[in-house]
C-alpha cells in the first residue's frame, strides 16, 4: 500500500520513498502509527512500508 505526504501512518516503521515511476529513491523515514507523512522532495512521492516496527511486551 502507498501512503501520501499528509496522510496518517497505519502502523509504526520505516518507509521508503517511492518516486513518480514507482522506483525507490534510496531514502527512508520513520513514522509512528497516526502521525502524518512528511512532505516529500518532489510532487507525486509516496511512502511504502518497508519494515514495520517490532514491539516487545
Amino acid at each position: 500500500m502507498q501512503y501520501h505526504p499528509g496522510q496518517l501512518a497505519q502502523v509504526s516503521g520505516q518507509y521508503a520513498v517511492i518516486d513518480t515511476l514507482g522506483r525507490n529513491t534510496g531514502y527512508e523515514v520513520t513514522v509512528v502509527r497516526g502521525e502524518p507523512f512528511p512532505p516529500t522532495s518532489a510532487p507525486g512521492y509516496t511512502f511504502v512500508l518497508v519494515d514495520a516496527t517490532k514491539h516487545r511486551r
